[in-house]
């Protein structure tokens, strides 16, 4: 495999504005990396122009106009009302990025339409700082990219490749969200969390616990889990999901990042009575159903210390922090790829905090992960 590009310094201020379709008639340009983390956004360089003290960044929001964020050894250029007139700069005056000073100009002599960015090396292509959802909307499934919360950006293909937007822009509130992600496979952890070990009667395992769900217990947002007739008991297990984005095979721990497509919520559905029935969990744990994922794929997130609570009719059930796992994201994807390929789109359920419990048919169960959103299902009969 290439080796890796370097990645930007930690100090780099957290860019939350979600980057969306290119113009390459404006603009063209690669990933600019320092230090040991990745740079969140495009860093471009406009043809013709003097780049040599220079780099920049191109943003855009809501549809609004693009600016640019420049991190230059050049005289300050003085922050400018941006998107739509909100009266503010795209980030602080006085941020700093690599020990160089952050500045907002508009873009001349017109803003592109949109701007994408795109990582050389080891990752394939992808986004910055967005979140990645799967909806249908009269009866057409799509890819997009959830802009601020409330609009959804349609995608032409899929997120695994370069990102090309149709340009079509709707309501989040008009489109049904669904998984968003159709794995090849689903990987899941076993007793990752002490406490849940506990709970079970069982010690933590010494070595990451690991088992399978077939693709086809898969289900999103909204969508209803099935409560089997084999079943009397049927538990819910909140847990982060993490997103392959590439293809990949023994990736070192150290470089676990650069395969990591984002993340979203799941549950790991069990039929807990099965499960203790059978001794292995193929059956307990693979009712279709039984994995719901969503709501979107969070591109920009750092998951080892996240808030992780689930809730059964509003009331809470589990309420941990992922800095509880006992082996954590990186470890788990070098773990995993030890034993088998990961392709695009395969997820990592990374294990569920104590406070397991039943659902009920008509139960709503939701699963919420800071910085990431609530993923909620309610449960029917199968009758």
């Amino acid at each position: 495999m290439a080796d890796a590009s370097a990645r930007t310094a930690s100090a780099a201020p957290k860019l939350r504005y979600r980057t969306v379709e290119r113009d390459t008639g404006y603009f063209e340009g690669t990933v600019v990396n320092h230090g040991t983390r990745p740079v969140r956004a495009w860093t471009l360089t406009c043809p013709g122009a003097d780049v040599h003290n220079a780099w920049e960044i191109v943003l855009r929001q809501k549809g609004q106009n693009v600016v640019i964020v420049s991190a230059s050894t050049a005289e300050p250029m003085a922050p400018v009302d941006s998107f739509g007139g909100s009266g503010r700069p795209a980030m602080p005056t006085g941020s700093r990025l690599n020990g160089a000073p952050l500045h907002v100009r508009r873009v001349s002599p017109r803003p592109p339409t949109a701007v994408l960015w795109r990582r050389q090396g080891f990752r394939l292509d992808s986004l910055s700082v967005v979140r990645i959802a799967r909806f249908t909307k009269d009866g057409d499934l799509s890819f997009g990219v959830v802009e601020d919360d409330d609009t959804i950006a349609t995608v032409a293909a899929h997120p695994f490749g370069e990102i090309q937007f149709t340009g079509e822009r709707q309501p989040l509130a008009d489109v049904r969200l669904t998984a968003p992600i159709l794995p090849n496979k689903v990987i899941a952890i076993g007793r990752n969390y002490a406490e849940h070990a506990k709970e079970m009667g069982n010690e933590a395992p010494a070595e990451p616990l690991i088992f399978m769900k077939p693709s086809t217990s898969v289900i999103g947002q909204q969508e209803a889990i099935v409560y089997p007739s084999l079943s009397e008991r049927v538990d819910f297990e909140g847990e982060l999901a993490v997103v392959i984005g590439r293809l990949c095979r023994e990736v070192p721990a150290q470089r676990a990042a650069e395969v990591i497509l984002g993340y979203t919520c799941a549950n790991d559905v069990t039929a807990r009575d099965l499960q203790k029935k059978d001794g292995q969990w193929t059956r307990a744990k693979g009712f279709d159903t039984f994995c719901p994922l969503g709501p979107w794929i969070e591109t920009e997130l750092d998951p080892s210390n996240l808030a992780i609570t689930t809730t059964v009719n509003g009331e809470k059930r589990q309420d941990s922090r992922t800095d509880k796992l006992l082996h954590h994201v990186p470890a788990l994807i070098e773990y995993v790829t030890q034993v088998m390929t990961l392709l695009p789109g395969d997820v990592i359920l990374t294990g569920t905090p104590e406070g397991v419990g039943p659902m009920q048919v008509g139960d709503e169960v939701s699963v919420t992960i800071e910085n990431i959103g609530t993923l909620t299902n309610r449960v029917i009969s199968r009758d």
